[in-house]
């Protein structure tokens, strides 16, 4: 009959009273036996209770039970149990042979599940989390659609913002869903100081002020060695960002693209990104951004749209 008994503790006690080396190593390794997730950088007890035979090592394997209810928040399952009290005797665990010592190899193989458990039940967490987080993030995006950015209504000026000289700013076709219009435009830039004033020229227009994001854009321009880069939503998170991703796989320099939406009153959802991303495009093509032009050609021109040069 196998001698179990009551508590780790008294476990512990007996085995300090016998020198074999093996008990020693199960008294030791029972008095701190942690489950670490390093990802965290928490370290979680687990309690084992070692069962052995009169007959052990000789003819019967020892027998391992976990009475951790719990490893660090999570619920100890019944097949977590089961491999624990199956550590000897089942195929892919510990191989017992007559006669040879394996506790200790238990512990071990125990230890290393248990952590692996862990793991998984902490990614699981996480999986969740980042699940609960992305529906919320879709829910705000939701939320927040149709709100007019900071800029939108304002009154044009009495005088307006003059385009700085030499530039051609190239507007694609609209781009009409639910009500919504997207309207891409493109211009050759040569220094990030040609920007603001750009769109600033954009603003004066009435028509442009009045919509609920006037200029979403994103830039990109090369002076010698250095790359300058900028983006703007414009009240639209996180079109912005998306617009200077755009530029970025096409490799495009030297380019101003801005895109003005209309909000039709009907929510769009995550379409809306992907008609600003097209209405950008649709500019870029128009303008011939994406040729490889001759040095100081603006490129071949494509598609529907127009352009207004102020030289």
């Amino acid at each position: 009959m196998a001698a179990t008994l009551e508590t780790v503790e008294d476990l512990i006690a007996q085995l300090s009273l016998d020198s074999d080396p093996e008990r020693e190593a199960i008294a030791s390794e029972l008095g701190d036996a942690p489950a670490t997730d390093d990802d965290e950088e928490a370290t979680h007890s687990i309690i084992l209770l070692v069962s052995l035979p009169p007959t052990y090592p000789s003819s019967s394997p020892p027998q391992l039970q976990l009475l951790s209810r719990y490893i660090g928040p999570y619920g100890v399952d019944a097949p977590l149990f089961g491999m624990v009290l199956r550590t000897f005797i089942s195929r892919g665990a510990v191989e017992w042979t007559p006669g040879g010592v394996c506790v200790f190899d238990g512990l071990e193989w125990v230890k290393e599940h248990c952590i692996e458990w862990l793991g998984e039940r902490m990614s699981e967490k996480k999986a969740s989390e980042l699940l609960r987080d992305d529906e919320r993030g879709k829910a705000d995006e939701t939320h927040e659609e149709g709100k007019p950015s900071a800029r939108a209504g304002r009154e044009p000026p009495a005088i307006p913002a003059e385009m700085p000289a030499g530039i051609t700013l190239v507007e694609a076709e609209p781009i009409v869903d639910r009500k919504s219009v997207f309207i891409g435009r493109a211009c050759r830039i040569t220094d990030p100081s040609q920007v603001p004033p750009i769109l600033d020229h954009l603003m004066s227009d009435r028509r442009i002020a009045r919509a609920a994001h006037p200029i979403i854009n994103a830039w990109r321009c090369r002076v010698g060695a250095t790359l300058h880069q900028d983006n703007d939503d414009d009240g639209e998170t996180p079109a912005g960002g998306r617009l200077a991703h755009l530029l970025q796989i096409l490799e495009v320099d030297n380019v101003l693209i801005v895109v003005t939406r209309y909000f039709g009153g009907i929510h769009l959802g995550p379409d809306r990104f992907k008609h600003i991303n097209q209405a950008a495009r649709n500019a870029l093509e128009l303008g011939g951004f994406l040729d490889t032009p001759d040095e100081g050609n603006l490129g071949r021109k494509h598609g529907k749209g127009r352009a207004h040069t102020k030289r």
